[in-house]
This record gives structure tokens, C-alpha cells and sequence, in this order.
């Protein structure tokens, strides 16, 4: 009853009503003279210094994912679910250099999606289509993984009905605000939004891994507490607050692989290339990992609901639970009402700030690789922020699809399956900026041919005890391969392995059958240009050169 939870409700409504007026005053922060450009719209002028950017990135990656999908998904299989600490880490090392490289060749030829990147390092329009496409579907999943976590924390505090329009009416309300400000202020809104979500974030994470287990009678007591419950129940024998022999392989390949997939999404590189230079990328890549150390003191909360005998709340579906309810849950009953709000409005704007900056980077990817190169060539800079504004009001609608139609077991396989897809644009994007090697017709086979494999392999994957028969996942039985063995891998992986060799073969034989390959637009130098570089273009006729490769 809601009525049980008036504190809670007030507070969490009061913080989530400032933000919303922080994204409507955002319009007039750092205002330039003209809104009507993406290079302004889209990316907040490719001016964020630093700080702005630690948050902005910050904000973008740690979501609602971090606060409601992990403790979820440690809660309901334990050690498993911490494959999200050390894939935070490690993918920070791995793209230090390859995004100053981006971030360079982005700046000289006025690139605002990975798409133009490609149509111009390949020369081919088909292939950029294509990782336009597999971005802004990638990205579907995982903002409907934002809505997931506010749902969680109105669900908690009894503000949604029993009927399908009850349950999913607040989220409407509360995206509807987020589309509007997002409509105005662009990635201004959720860049000045950042630093209240996180600054949330910290308090609340810091004050509850204090004082909960000093009320729940020690870590000790906490590990004790989940060993006994995974020990008890014999439901999967890969639950367990440690790794064995059947899951280790799927740990390592989920960590992995979705290191690899994370600055692959369009959200990621939309924060990137807001950024003022290469040094505030540098800086950023070596800084971000202490977020890492807050992930990893989430995560616990999903052991410490255990502790607490955290009963989740019924699922959508009759005799269903919806364990992403169990951190909601936690805060309600061992904090005051007041500190639970405040935790709630934590959760909810952690989901707005990335929801914004995922929409936006979508809309991008539509309006600069589909409406500009097929729909109408001629589209003036103001023309194409219009169209993206509105296309990420269209994306929103698109990933509360995702939630109706795919109804995972947990909310973090939206994300994982958003990796799987966004995976397939590894060699073009990423090996791309490195080298020129592959053929871009091997490229595309690549693509087809991981994408589809992906696929199938999601496809196939059930779930007995939620009754979903298919998309229940990312862990691959190894099994369905014909291996005796209950081991599984992360679909993702395979995937992108099958693409890689796809595309290293196609590129063998095009070349030994002497198929003419499109021009190269970039040269060596625009991967090493910074600020103040006279390389680096920012006008409006730079989104040209994404299109006219020289040869």
C-alpha cells in the first residue's frame, strides 16, 4: 500500500522533480549560439573538460544496471553474478589508446556516430548501415534495462497497480519527462544531471555497506547466511557464493566478452567524443576504474538481502517473483523511511542520466547513417538535430517493447544480450581503427554470419523456471554442441569469434580473386590530431567528409 511508504514517495518525488528542472535548465548551460547541430545537440558541443566527462562517462556506465540488475542476479545465483567488478576493470586498459584514436579521427572528419566512422575508413555505405542498425538495436535492450530499475523502486513503494497499464504507467510519466528535457537540452541535460546521481550514489553505497553489516551482525554473518541459502536449495547447481567447474568457463567468456562489447555501444562513444581533448579521455581511462570499487560494493547487496531474508515481490506472471525488487526491498526494511527515498531516487536517476545519453546516441545513428544517407542527402545540420530529437523520443517507446515482449528472469540479460548484438561490430569499429586490412565485403559476411549465430544461439536458450522458452539469457549449454558436459559460454563470444574468422577468410579470398575493395577517407595522421590541431574540423559541412571518401 502506498499509503505505508508516503515518506519514501515524498522525497524520492522531490529529488527526481529537481533533476527534471536541472534537464530543462541545462538548455541554457554553456549555451552556444545554435542548438540546431548535432556537433551541439548531440555531443554538448564536443566541449566537456575532465570533471563534466568523469561524470558524464561515469553516469552513462554505471546505471540502474549497477544498483538493481547485479545485486538481482548475485541475490538469485551468487558468485556468478560478480563477473561485473572484474570486466570493469579490464576494459579500461584495453580501450586507453584505441578511444584517443577515435576521439582523433572523429574530430578531424566531424564524425558523431561509429557509423560515419566506418562509411569512411571502408568506403562502404552498406557496411555502415549495418553497424547503425546493430547500434541503436543493441541499445533498445539496454535502456529498457533503465526502466526496469525505476520500476523496481515504484513497485517497492506501491505506487504500481496489479494490470499491465498500472504497472507500467509511472515509468510512462516518468519517461515522458525525461523525453521532453531530453528533446530541449540534448546531452547537456544528463551531463548536469550526472553529478547529482552520482554524488547519490556514493552517499547512499557508502553509508549502507557501514551500517548494514553492523546491523546484520557482520560479513561474517552476511557470507554465512548466502553459503547457507545456496547449500539449501538444489534448483541450479552452478548457484554458489563460489565459482565451480561448470560455470568458470561462462565467467570468464561473460567477463570478457562484455569488456570488449562496452565501449562498443553508441552511449559509450557519445560520451567519448563530447569530450575537449585527448588528454580528458587519457585522464578518464585511468580515473574511471574507482567506479569499479563502488560496483563491486553494490554487488554485496545482493548477499546482504539474503542476510536480511529479503522475500522479493511477485512477478508480473502468477507464482513469479521479480528479484529485481530485492535492493528496493533492503533499503525499505532496515533504513529510515527518509534514507530509503533518497536510496529510491538514487536508483531512478541513475537510470534517467544513462537513458538520455543511450537515446540520444541512437537517435544520432539513425539520423547521420539511415535519414542523412538514404532519406535525404542534402539535410541541413538543423534538419538532422530535429530528426534526432525526435527519433530519441521513438527509441524510448522501442525499449519498453523490449520489456513487454522479452520478460528475462533477470533484468541484467537485457544488457547481456544487447552485448551479444553490439559484439558484431567489433572488427569493423574497433580493429578498424587500427588497421585497414579487412575487405569491406568480408566485413559485411562477418557481421552477417556472427549476428546470425548470436541469434540462434539466444534463441535456444530457455529458462524451466520462469517457463520462457527462448531469449531466457546469454549462457550457451555446450551441451546443445554436442560435448558431454553441463559447462556453458557466453554467446557473445562465440559470435564474435565466428565473425572475426568469417571475416579474416572473406578477406583472403576477395583479395586473391582481386575484388575491388571501397577507398580508405582517413590517413595516418588524423588518428594522433587534438585540440587546437588545425586538422580538427568542427563545422557544419564536416559531417560531408563521412560520406565522401577519397580515394
Amino acid at each position: 500500500m502506498w499509503r505505508d511508504h508516503l515518506t519514501e514517495i515524498i522525497v524520492f518525488t522531490l529529488l527526481f522533480l529537481l533533476v527534471s528542472a536541472m534537464g530543462f535548465v541545462a538548455a541554457r548551460w554553456r549555451r552556444p549560439q545554435d542548438m540546431a547541430h548535432l556537433d551541439e545537440w548531440g555531443l554538448g558541443g564536443r566541449s566537456f573538460g575532465g570533471w563534466i566527462t568523469w561524470f558524464l562517462v561515469g553516469g552513462d556506465l554505471y546505471t540502474a544496471y549497477t544498483f538493481v540488475a547485479v545485486p538481482a542476479l548475485i541475490f538469485g545465483a551468487g558468485a556468478a553474478g560478480f563477473f561485473a567488478v572484474p570486466y570493469t576493470i579490464v576494459i579500461y586498459p584495453l580501450v586507453f589508446l584505441v578511444l584517443c584514436r577515435l576521439w582523433s579521427v572523429s574530430h578531424r572528419h566531424g564524425f558523431v556516430t561509429p557509423a560515419d566512422f566506418v562509411r569512411n575508413r571502408f568506403g562502404s555505405p552498406i557496411l555502415a548501415l549495418l553497424v547503425a542498425i546493430t547500434g541503436i538495436v543493441a541499445t533498445m535492450p539496454y535502456i529498457a534495462l533503465q526502466l526496469v530499475g525505476i520500476e523496481a523502486v515504484l513497485k517497492t513503494m506501491g505506487v504500481t497497480g496489479d494490470s499491465a497499464l498500472a504497472r507500467h504507467l509511472p515509468i510512462i510519466i516518468a519517461f515522458a519527462i525525461l523525453a521532453a528535457y531530453t528533446y530541449q537540452s540534448g546531452l547537456r541535460a544528463p551531463a548536469l544531471i550526472a553529478f547529482v546521481k552520482d554524488s547519490l550514489i556514493y552517499v547512499v553505497i557508502l553509508v549502507a555497506v557501514v551500517y548494514l553489516p553492523y546491523k546484520l551482525g557482520g560479513w561474517g554473518s552476511i557470507f554465512d547466511a548466502a553459503d547457507a541459502k545456496f547449500q539449501g536449495t538444489a534448483n541450479n547447481p552452478n548457484d554458489g557464493i563460489l565459482l565451480n567447474a561448470n560455470n568458470q568457463l561462462q565467467y570468464v567468456t561473460l567477463a570478457f566478452g562484455s569488456a570488449l562489447a562496452l565501449f562498443l555501444y553508441p552511449h559509450s562513444i557519445t560520451g567519448v567524443l563530447a569530450s575537449r581533448n585527448r588528454d580528458v579521455i587519457k585522464r578518464n581511462m585511468s580515473a574511471l576504474p574507482a567506479y569499479s570499487l563502488l560496483l563491486g560494493l553494490i554487488a554485496l547487496l545482493g548477499y546482504m538481502a539474503i542476510a536480511a531474508n529479503v522475500k522479493p515481490l511477485p512477478g508480473a506472471k502468477e507464482g513469479s517473483v521479480d528479484g529485481n525488487t530485492v535492493v528496493p526491498l533492503l533499503f525499505d526494511q532496515q533504513f529510515p523511511d527518509w534514507f530509503a527515498g533518497v536510496a529510491y531516487a538514487a536508483i531512478g536517476i541513475g537510470a534517467l542520466v544513462p537513458a538520455a545519453i543511450m537515446s540520444i546516441a541512437a537517435a544520432n545513428l539513425f539520423t547521420r547513417n539511415i535519414y542523412k544517407e538514404y532519406l535525404k542527402r542534402d539535410a541541413t545540420p538543423a534538419q538532422e538535430a530535429n530528426v534526432s530529437k525526435i527519433t530519441s523520443l521513438v527509441v524510448k517507446v522501442g525499449a519498453v517493447a523490449c520489456i513487454v515482449f522479452l520478460d528475462p528472469q533477470f533484468s541484467i540479460d537485457l544488457q547481456l544480450i544487447g552485448g551479444v548484438i553490439i559484439l558484431q561490430t567489433l572488427p569493423a569499429v574497433a580493429l578498424g581503427l587500427y588497421t585497414r586490412w579487412f575487405h569491406r565485403g568480408a566485413l559485411i559476411a562477418g557481421w552477417v554470419a556472427g549476428m546470425g549465430l548470436g541469434m540462434w544461439m539466444l534463441y535456444q536458450i530457455g529458462n524451466p523456471a520462469t517457463g520462457k522458452k527462448h531469449f531466457a539469457g546469454s549462457a550457451f549449454p555446450l551441451s546443445e554442441f554436442g560435448f558431454d558436459t553441463k559447462k556453458t559460454i557466453y554467446v557473445g563470444i562465440v559470435a564474435v569469434l565466428v565473425n572475426l574468422v568469417v571475416a579474416a577468410l572473406g578477406t583472403l579470398v576477395l583479395r586473391a580473386a582481386k575484388v575491388a575493395d571501397g577507398p580508405d577517407g582517413t590517413t595516418p595522421d588524423d588518428y594522433f590530431a587534438d585540440e587546437g590541431d588545425p586538422r580538427v574540423s568542427t563545422s557544419a559541412d564536416s559531417a560531408d567528409s563521412a560520406r565522401e571518401p577519397v580515394a
